[in-house]
């Protein structure tokens, strides 16, 4: 299998990030990590493996990412609203380095589908709402969309409101929410078992957010797992392997 990976500096920081891809050919995966996690992280998981069919037919190429979540999302330390300026950064980094690599690899526009699990689904859906012209498809997985709820103190301010799907997406309306209609598609699974309510929040979260979507139009689908399917990686590759065949 084809593998190659980057070192890309974070705007405005001084760290740089890793960005690994797997496959030599098909539509790119832009797959964010869980919490705190690394670009290595999809295929140490046994993600790569359970799309390997995908990845080798050349259906897909996966571009998995480093997060900087201890800096931002993760440092409890400070509070929200600085957290979510931090975000910014991240969202500068895939926006402006990790895209233009993706770009230079494939030698052609992306027409990205953005992935992740856990605190990796907010940053999927995230980045596609915010960038749905590069990214017009998101799928996370056991995600909680909602960043006040994450050890969340101190006066938040716009650089919450605008990192925050479950705040913006209710006042969305006119020209742009009439192209985000046309243009995205949001993949939303989570399941009913182990550690998917408490203490991540995901399956309240992801049924929550679902409703938002509905009431605003936005395409989207909801697809519930059973009280058996638990907030881990077995799972995580079971739900990508299902869904993923029929976007690629």
């Amino acid at each position: 299998m084809h593998r190659a990976e980057a070192r890309l500096r974070v705007p405005g920081h001084d760290a740089e990030l890793t960005v690994v891809r797997h496959g030599h050919y098909g539509r790119p995966l832009l797959a964010f990590p869980s919490e705190g996690g690394s670009a290595a992280d999809f295929e140490g998981n046994g993600m790569l493996d359970a799309i390997r069919d995908l990845v080798d037919a050349g259906r897909v190429s996966v571009f998995a990412v480093d997060s900087l979540d201890g800096w931002t999302w993760s440092a409890n330390e400070i509070p929200t609203d600085e957290r979510a300026a931090r975000h910014a950064a991240y969202h500068s980094w895939i926006e402006l380095a990790v895209v233009p690599w993706i770009v230079e690899q494939t030698s052609e526009e992306p027409e990205l589908i953005t992935f992740g699990v856990s605190l990796g689904a907010y940053h999927a859906v995230q980045f596609a709402l915010q960038r749905a012209d590069l990214a017009p498809l998101a799928i996370g997985l056991s995600g909680n969309y909602d960043p006040t709820t994450w050890n969340s103190w101190g006066d938040l301010g716009d650089a919450t409101y605008f990192a925050n799907p479950t705040a913006y997406v209710p006042g969305l309306q006119g020209d742009h929410l009439d192209w985000l209609r046309e243009r995205l598609s949001i993949l939303l699974v989570v399941g009913e078992g182990p550690f998917e309510e408490s203490p991540t929040g995901a399956l309240s979260s992801t049924r929550a957010f679902a409703e938002l979507l509905w009431d605003k139009g936005i395409r989207h689908e909801l697809d519930v797992w059973g009280h058996d399917s638990a907030h881990d990686w077995p799972w995580w590759q079971r739900q990508l392997a299902h869904h993923l065949p029929r976007f690629v």
